[in-house]
């Protein structure tokens, strides 16, 4: 069992909660994850640690409303308890002084892509960093974010806070400065980290996304949270959740994701109702 120590409404649909997991909160490096559990009826939901207190022994998650597991988190009390959290989970991230690095994340994923920042700036990089979501009220992290970055730069789809457009479209415009970037991040809605990855390819700038594929042990064992990158087979969990982004196999995952949309919105609808049966 792990206590919940705080919990933030970061929007309308986004929470932020800190939980008790000391052994992980000592352990987790930038980019990897937990696996949770509710109860023990629960679905088992992968969601990466955005940071961490060794001394407090909490970690810190970020997730967005979007089924039955996420709904019942999001009404859990500071007190209450998840029955399983395990982690750290998939590989950290490879951080080291690249030089100049663009940070990308979209709507969640900003909370993905930020200890990722953090890292990369504490080793030495000059970071951009560019964060969108479809309105003003969506935005996540911007402060947290601004201090890990030298520049932050904020879209929204609708034109109701920062640049008016798309976070791709600022990326575009950074290249179009002549500015050299020698790595770019992308992390946030399978579309928007294709549109990165595509974008990026021809100027040959190595691409990095996170997926957050389909997870049930995240042992590796049973294959759900497989993905097509190089043309080769690669299981999210264990090989990363990192991947060359110019590598992946976006189409696929993106049908994929969607196999258990209609169970899931069932099962979501179920909850939202009451239904107490299986």
């Amino acid at each position: 069992m792990s206590s919940i120590i705080s919990k933030t409404n970061l929007s309308d649909s986004v929470v932020q909660m800190d939980i008790l997991a000391p052994e992980i909160a000592r352990k987790r490096k930038a980019g990897q994850f937990v696996i949770l559990k509710v109860n023990e009826q629960g679905e088992r939901i992968p969601l990466t640690i955005v940071d961490s207190d060794g001394e407090q022994g909490t970690i810190t998650i970020i997730f967005q409303i979007v089924g039955k597991t996420t709904a019942m988190m999001a009404v859990m009390k500071v007190g209450d308890e998840i029955q399983d959290v395990q982690g750290p989970l998939g590989n950290p991230t490879e951080i080291e002084n690249f030089g100049h690095v663009v940070c990308i994340g979209g709507g969640v994923g900003v909370g993905v892509i930020y200890p990722i920042t953090k890292a990369l700036k504490e080793a030495g990089n000059r970071v951009t960093s560019i964060i969108g979501a479809r309105t003003k009220s969506l935005i996540i992290l911007e402060e947290d974010m601004k201090a890990a970055s030298n520049e932050l730069i904020v879209t929204t789809d609708d034109g109701s806070y920062g640049v008016h457009g798309f976070v791709s479209n600022v990326l575009q415009k950074v290249i179009d400065g002549g500015e050299k970037i020698d790595h770019v991040y992308a992390i946030g809605p399978v579309p928007m980290m294709k549109a990165i990855a595509n974008l990026t390819r021809p100027y040959g700038i190595k691409t990095i996304v996170s997926l957050n594929a389909i997870m049930v042990d995240a042992t590796g064992m049973c294959g759900a949270c497989r993905v097509a990158v190089g043309g080769k087979t690669k299981f999210t969990c264990v090989d990363g959740p990192e991947f060359d982004g110019h590598q992946v196999d976006f189409d696929l995952l993106t049908n994929r994701l969607r196999m258990y949309c209609e169970q899931e919105g069932q099962s979501y609808e179920r909850h939202r109702c009451g239904w107490q049966g299986n």
